[in-house]
């Protein structure tokens, strides 16, 4: 049954990206849609592509394997997207055109601009690529209970060409339309398990928690804060440095700020992201409830049993919560959750191949010397889109047999460290300069990539991506406590040794345009 509708939701998705992708050669079209959708349908896309299958499975994992301390990670990720509705959205939407490279080169214009932006447009979605890619084949294999390695490696190779398609044909408004159908499937099941499982305990928030804990094997601990970083010299600063990197890293990823271009003006901005906020906080309430049922119903062994990092636990918690006979009903949600889990991988990759080939063709290749028609931009595009997901297929199946958590780690940890501080920086200090956004770019991306192979995501514990070395040497579990004030500090002295001549005019230049970027008080650019 599960088979038959990932075939009918495969088909279905891929026929409205057909149907709703651009018929002309126009790149608002293709880029923006046209701004075309309303604040409710926007809203939902962005929400969307912010919760992404690692999101769903791990922080669910998270939650079911560790108590309080993963219902802290998933209120962190809701506060994310309220950092960017507060502070970025409007913004964003107001510099940018179609990339974040539109948003930098509007005051700092240059080729090596644009091509720094690119490059950690890519460096911060690659990772989290390869972890929905590689998660498809574990998912399809728990669901449709194969373990053969090579038909994993199919599923990868099969689904993740089908993701190359629905950025290539549906460009943004097609995707987002899938988006749209995958939030609404996922939080309309979600809603359902979550109220099956709270009526299991009668409708009593502390039984459930209670019977959780019983259930966890850490007894009290499991409900107060500790439990994650328990292991850690610094569990403090550690959880710190873990929630300030979900928060600021989630914020700036590419792939959520490309949404804010898609909107008309700054009203509408500001309706889609209290959609997206809502969304997201509803989210945020389901996965707490499935996360702490799932141990309440099963315990806290069978699921590390089934998967240490505990990815399977939404799965196994919405199983569990129909009981031990399960009606035909109840079974169609079962199967609808799995398929808006399935649908989720597909449409959150897409998000993301959608983001790195935007950048690639509108940010490299569209800005030689002589602008290419509307026609080969778009052409680029497509065929950026094929550039950057097969090698992400490829590295998926690498891959594929490794713990994952580092890489959606250093996801997050890119996006905090080099993107967000390139963009606080661009949007309101005026005396920003180019060399000050490169020295951000570049040494917040360097920064990451160095401390992380430090942390003991990487060596020197039994969940590590190489379990049997330990050639640890930073003492925290994600790098933001460090790269993160690395990549403003960088940033500064970047601008402070421009030179006075330099800053004066990148602040005249930024003078130029304030008035736009933080209110809209001019006419945008086309």
């Amino acid at each position: 049954m599960s088979l038959v509708a990932f075939t009918v939701v495969a088909t279905l998705t891929l026929l409205l990206c057909v149907m709703t992708g651009p018929d002309r050669d126009d790149l608002d079209e293709f880029y923006t849609g046209y701004g075309a959708l309303s604040p409710l349908r926007n809203g939902l896309a962005i929400a969307g592509d912010y919760i992404s299958a690692a999101t769903v499975l791990g922080t669910g994992g998270v939650i079911a394997l560790l108590g309080h301390d993963g219902v802290v990670l998933a209120l962190s990720t809701a506060l994310s997207l309220t950092l960017l509705m507060f502070l970025l959205a409007e913004p964003l939407r107001n510099a940018g055109r179609f990339t974040m490279g539109d948003v930098v080169a509007r005051r700092m214009p240059g080729r090596a601009v644009r091509i720094a932006a690119c490059a950690a447009t890519i460096a911060a979605l690659l990772p989290l690529m390869l972890v929905q890619l590689a998660g498809a084949g574990d998912l399809l294999a728990f669901i449709l209970g194969f373990s053969s390695d090579g038909l994993k490696t199919a599923c990868v190779v099969a689904l993740g060409a089908l993701m190359i398609s629905y950025a290539a044909i549906g460009g943004m408004k097609g995707t987002a339309l899938i988006q749209i159908l995958k939030i609404v499937m996922l939080l309309g099941s979600g809603v359902v398990v979550a109220a099956l499982i709270l009526h299991r305990f009668d409708w009593n928030p502390g039984a459930l928690l209670a019977a959780a804990r019983d259930g966890s094997g850490a007894g009290p601990a499991y409900l107060r804060s500790g439990l994650q970083f328990a292991d850690s010299p610094s569990p403090r600063l550690d959880m710190i440095s873990s929630e300030l990197t979900v928060v600021l890293g989630g914020a700036a990823l590419p792939h959520v700020t490309m949404r804010m271009y898609t909107a008309r003006d700054a009203r509408e901005i500001r309706r889609s992201m209290s959609w997206a906020v809502s969304s997201v906080a509803l989210f945020v309430l389901v996965i707490t409830v499935v996360g702490f049922g799932a141990t309440a119903l099963l315990g806290r062994a069978a699921i590390a049993a089934d998967d240490p990092q505990g990815n399977t636990a939404y799965l196994l918690g919405s199983r569990a919560a129909f009981g031990a006979h399960s009606s035909a009903a109840e079974t169609l949600l079962f199967t609808t959750v799995t398929t808006a889990l399935f649908l989720t991988l597909l449409a959150s990759v897409a998000g993301m191949i959608l983001a790195c080939a935007n950048s690639l063709a509108h940010d490299v290749f569209a800005q030689g010397r002589r602008a290419p028609s509307p026609r080969r931009e778009m052409t680029l595009a497509r065929a950026s889109a094929l550039a950057t997901g097969v090698p992400a297929i490829l590295l998926a199946v690498l891959v594929e047999d490794h713990n994952l958590q580092p890489l959606a780690t250093l996801s997050f940890c890119l996006g905090a460290s080099a993107l967000a501080p390139a963009l606080v920086y661009s949007l309101f200090w005026r005396r920003y300069t180019r060399t000050g956004l490169l020295w951000t770019l570049l040494g917040g991306t360097l920064g990451s990539l160095v401390l992380m192979t430090g942390t003991n995501l990487v060596s020197g514990s039994p969940g590590a991506l190489f379990p049997h070395h330990d050639f640890t040497w930073f003492p925290f579990t994600t790098t933001g406590i460090a790269s993160i004030p690395l990549g403003f500090l960088l940033g500064w002295l970047g601008t402070r040794f421009s030179g006075r001549t330099e800053a004066e005019e990148h602040r005249r230049r930024y003078e130029a345009v304030e008035g736009w970027i933080l209110a809209g008080a001019a006419r945008r650019e086309k």
